[in-house]
């Protein structure tokens, strides 16, 4: 029997429990992240040419369990492998272990980073319905661990990440397990963010954290969706302890929806009986996100103050928002001929209605919708609400799932039912396709994460002879197997409506895959097919092969996702060849296929021939350079983060030279080095084309940068480049100086991060003066002082084309802060200044306040940490009062005290936009 931690991770392992992972499969590690625990690296894994993130498992060796430890660890195994399936929680693919002989666990890559961190960089574009959309969908992810039987225990923003805009909830599961045992035995609370923490753990020695925990921490992150900042920012340990135990919370922000503010409130009672189930959260986000009971506001100005209080919570001044109070029904959505008392009627009519739907009162719901329509004929909103039912989350009784097929079985008015993980199960599903068979208008069916199984696949399958209305559906996560897969092949074949079908996640397997293919080629109305994901659908290189057949057969077939299936290089041969004769596909996905060089080559050989393909995702391969000559459709190519080197840059320039469609080209991290810059240089005098791109991170340096500031020169197509973080140097910014006193095309250009220093700050400040075509400038990060900081000033009164500029970060002083409030007096273009983390001071904080009396075009302006004091906050509030065009002021971390807060409280009240 395995004792120490280590000893049963290895017991998994080798047991089958958990999957083990070659750690020289994983390459260009990148420290992204640092936790109680060891580093976080982002990696990637060459087999299947995926981003991954590697958490290391520090774990005490000389601690002893005893076997009721060693079966729950193993149980959680098992759980954590199905629950990381789910969209909201991160992929768990194994563990690797490196050569110092530390474990780590292999996780998905988020590529927005944490919700802390999206919410600081996205909060002030987001809308109501965004903010409830991450709430719901982060509701949506704890609810299925609660229903696993995990609970998480440290939920808080920085262990909720962002991957595509969609929430993933982390560490979870297996490192709780092993790190909380060594590290958490004796103090609950020497673990996790003091202001998402239980309550209880303050009060109680050793409390048992569980589900009610997990939802007193989710309250407080509705609340930090709802302000765009961490809870009890600015306090110590000690204050946020002694509040939180008393009671205390963060306070509302104004303009957030009253039931949302109903809900978070409930969430972090400090008696945990008093809190709601997972559940019911759920279903009060999905109500709201679905049934628009919020208000939409108009926000003038946000002005953040992270400033200390003698309160023990800040009463922060957030935000000035003008209320559209409107109810959801607005009166333009009544018929004209409608009563005063009629719309009163219809009111209480939809409010019930909606009530039934959250009840399960279907068939009610169903008579009332019907009362409505007759009574609003011309309600737009009333048709879809009426129309459209989002049922995800719920679960059904019998009776229930009875009321719901009955309203299937009625054909009246539905067209699109969302039952997206309600746990229905096989023989709910066979119910659900023997009122599929009577129905007769539903057009859209989303049975994602619904346990199915194989038997549903085929009674489903079934339906799909029988239907004759239904164009998508969606059997995402369900188990189908090759079965299921096989007889909804079968259906394909007859069935002449369908034309989006999504497979994700079915294990299909080599059977079904061929079955489908089989399909594919004699179905004529499918164009979307989506068989993605790893080792969920398993088709292998055989599979691979038949779908290529299908291909070059199929007429109607325009979007394919094949990606993580492990298709080797034989399958991307077979698909080449199809690619080679279809002529219907306009988009593709092969990434993570392991088509490895050969599979490579012979897709960009494809590529040469094909007349139709615009949209490709491999992940890599040299090759396709070499296609790029050829190919005559291809206008985006994403090659992010792919280790091409400078070789593959020359490759891929080369390609420019020829290539006459290609726009954008996104290279960033990809190791060019400066020969790799030079070979892309020449070719940007050749090509008339290439209109935006992306050398991000690629370590060009200043000989890198100075042949790209000579093609610029010459370049008459190139609008965008983005050369961030590049070392490019004083002589590199020297140089792209020079290429903008020349260049007459370039509107955006991205230079942060270069160690530009003073110099070059001096040269593109007088490129600034000339140049007539730049409307965006980023310098962040760039240590360009007070000197530089001053020449960019004095080019702002010369400059009539720049509207965006960026200077965070660059030590500009009270000498730059002062020469730019004076440019502010005389500059017309400007709308937009960061001046983030400069070091102005309070008197420069004045200088900028008298130039914003002055200034008619500045909209946006960022003074976050600069140290302005009560005089600089002040003059700025004062400010406030005249100014006539400013929508955003940023004043976070500038020392506000209650007097300050008071006076931009009084500007805002006096300011009309």
């Amino acid at each position: 029997m395995a004792n120490t931690p280590e000893e049963w991770l290895e017991k998994s392992i080798s047991d089958g429990h958990i999957n083990y992972l070659e750690y020289n499969k994983f390459s260009n590690p990148i420290i992204i992240g640092t936790g109680a625990f060891g580093k976080v690296f982002k990696c990637e894994w060459k087999d299947c040419e995926l981003m991954v993130a590697l958490k290391c498992l520090k774990i005490d060796t000389n601690l002893s369990l005893d076997e009721k430890i060693i079966k729950d660890f193993i149980n959680e195994l098992k759980l954590l492998r199905r629950v990381s399936n789910h969209p909201n929680i991160i992929s768990f693919y194994g563990v690797t272990k490196n050569c110092d002989g530390h474990y780590h666990m292999v996780m998905q890559y988020a590529n927005e980073g944490t919700l802390r961190e999206y919410l600081k960089a996205e909060f002030d574009n987001l809308q109501w319905e965004d903010k409830l959309h991450i709430a719901r969908e982060i509701a949506l992810g704890l609810l299925f661990l609660h229903d696993n039987h995990i609970v998480h225990r440290d939920l808080h923003s920085k262990n909720i990440l962002i991957h595509q805009k969609q929430p993933k909830i982390a560490d979870f599961g297996l490192s709780k397990q092993i790190n909380e045992t060594s590290m958490m035995t004796s103090d609950s609370t020497a673990h996790g963010m003091l202001a998402y923490i239980e309550p209880q753990c303050f009060i109680v020695p050793r409390y048992k954290r569980d589900k009610k925990s997990d939802v007193y921490s989710f309250g407080i992150i509705l609340w930090e969706i709802s302000s765009g900042r961490p809870p009890f920012e600015s306090f110590d340990s000690f204050i946020i302890i002694s509040s939180v135990v008393q009671g205390r919370r963060e306070e509302p922000i104004d303009g957030t929806p009253q039931k949302y503010i109903e809900l978070y409130k409930q969430c972090w009672d400090k008696n945990p009986d008093n809190r709601p189930e997972t559940k019911l959260i759920f279903n009060t986000l999905n109500q709201l996100a679905n049934e628009g009971l919020y208000q939409f506001t108009t926000v003038k100005h946000l002005i953040k103050d992270n400033a200390n209080s003698s309160s023990p919570v800040n009463s922060h001044i957030n935000s000035l928002e003008i209320k559209t109070s409107a109810p959801l029904y607005l009166s333009d959505t009544i018929n004209s001929k409608t009563s005063v008392q009629d719309n009163s009627t219809l009111e209480k009519l939809r409010k019930e209605a909606f009530e039934c739907l959250k009840q399960c009162k279907f068939l009610e719901a169903l008579g009332l919708f019907e009362e409505i329509l007759k009574n609003s004929k011309d309600s737009l909103e009333d048709k879809k609400n009426a129309s459209t039912w989002d049922l995800s989350g719920h679960r059904f009784e019998l009776k229930n799932l009875d009321e719901l097929m009955h309203v299937l079985c009625k054909n009246t008015m539905l067209t699109s039912l969302n039952l997206y993980y309600c746990n229905l199960g096989a023989e709910e599903g066979k119910a659900l396709a023997d009122a599929l068979c009577k129905n007769s208008i539903l057009t859209s069916l989303d049975l994602s994460y619904d346990q199915l199984g194989s038997e549903g696949g085929k009674a489903l399958a079934n339906a799909l002879f029988k239907n004759t209305t239904l164009t998508s559906l969606n059997l995402c996560s369900n188990e189908l197997g090759a079965e299921g897969g096989k007889a909804l092949a079968v259906a394909l074949c007859k069935n002449n409506t369908l034309i989006s079908l999504n497979l994700v996640h079915n294990k299909l397997g080599l059977e079904g895959g061929k079955a489908l293919a089989n399909a594919l080629c004699k179905n004529s109305t499918l164009t979307s097919f989506d068989l993605n994901h790893l080792n969920r659908n398993e088709l292998g290189s055989e599979g691979g092969k038949a779908l290529a057949a299908a291909l070059c057969a199929n007429t109607t077939l325009t979007s394919l996702d094949l990606s993580h299936n492990r298709l080797g290089s034989e399958g991307g041969k077979a698909l080449a060849d199809a690619l080679s004769k279809n002529i219907t596909l306009t988009s593709f996905d092969l990434s993570c296929t392991g088509l490895g060089t050969e599979g490579g080559k012979v897709l960009a050989d494809a590529l040469c021939k094909n007349i139709t393909l615009t949209s490709l995702d491999l992940k890599g391969g040299k090759a396709l350079a070499n296609a790029l000559c050829k190919n005559s459709t291809l206008t985006s190519l994403d090659l992010y983060i792919n280790k091409l080197g400078a070789e593959g840059g020359q490759a891929l320039a080369a390609a420019l030279y020829k290539n006459t469609t290609l726009t954008s080209l996104n290279l960033h991290s990809n190791e060019l080095g400066a020969i790799g810059g030079k070979a892309l240089a020449y070719a940007l005098c050749m090509n008339t084309t290439l209109t935006s791109l992306i050398l991000s991170y690629n370590k060009l340096g200043s000989e890198g940068g100075k042949p790209l500031a000579n093609a610029l020169c010459r370049n008459t197509a190139l609008t965008s480049l983005n050369l961030y973080s590049n070392e490019l140097g004083a002589k590199g910014g020297k140089a792209l100086a020079n290429a903008l006193c020349k260049n007459n095309t370039l509107t955006s250009l991205n230079l942060g991060h270069n160690e530009l220093g003073s110099e070059g700050g001096k040269a593109l400040a007088d490129a600034l003066c000339k140049n007539t075509t730049l409307t965006s400038l980023d310098l962040s990060y760039n240590e360009l002082g007070s000197e530089g900081g001053k020449a960019l000033a004095d080019a702002l009164c010369k400059n009539t084309t720049l509207t965006s500029l960026d200077l965070d970060d660059n030590q500009l002083g009270s000498e730059g802060g002062k020469a730019l409030a004076d440019a502010l007096c005389k500059n017309i273009t400007l709308t937009s200044l960061n001046l983030n983390g400069n070091q102005l001071g309070s008197e420069e904080g004045k200088a900028l306040a008298d130039a914003l009396c002055k200034n008619t075009t500045l909209t946006s302006l960022s003074l976050f940490d600069n140290g302005l004091g009560s005089e600089g906050v002040k003059a700025l509030s004062d400010a406030l009062c005249k100014n006539s065009t400013l929508t955003f002021l940023d004043l976070s971390y500038n020392e506000l005290g209650s007097k300050e807060r008071k006076a931009l409280a009084d500007a805002l009240g006096k300011n009309n936009h």
